[in-house]
């Protein structure tokens, strides 16, 4: 599966939350109000994606439906798995401390991350 430049990742995501197959103007409102695309941008990038085998599309009258044929869990794990490994050497402790040190990682995240490791270790 390869990486989604972000343009692309962003009509993803907005399929992904739609959660059914959806039209371009659909896909287009998931994204935002901040993020005006031309409707043929959408359409080259639609397609692209179709062509990366990431989502299809199905004529119903004169309308397009999009369905994603790879899942937002599919492609998160593949993604994270990727960044582990190529910015923090496999090492979760690496990269919590990354998020940690930065000051992206709250005291409330910490702790529901403990609560998350506990649950798993006693698996």
């Amino acid at each position: 599966m390869k990486r989604l430049p972000d343009s692309e990742l962003e009509l993803m995501m907005s399929l992904w939350k739609l959660d059914k197959p959806a039209t371009r103007l659909e896909i287009e409102a998931g994204m935002g109000e901040g993020r005006q695309l031309g409707a043929t941008t959408v359409l080259s990038f639609l397609s692209r994606l179709e062509e990366k085998g990431f989502l299809s599309v199905k004529k119903v009258g004169k309308t397009n439906l999009y369905t994603a044929l790879v899942s937002y869990d599919d492609y998160s794990k593949k993604e994270s798995r990727n960044i582990l490994q190529k910015m923090y050497q496999n090492s979760v402790k690496n990269f919590v401390a990354a998020l940690y040190d930065g000051e992206s990682i709250s005291t409330e995240e910490l702790k529901a991350l403990r609560d998350y490791i506990d649950e798993k270790v006693q698996d």
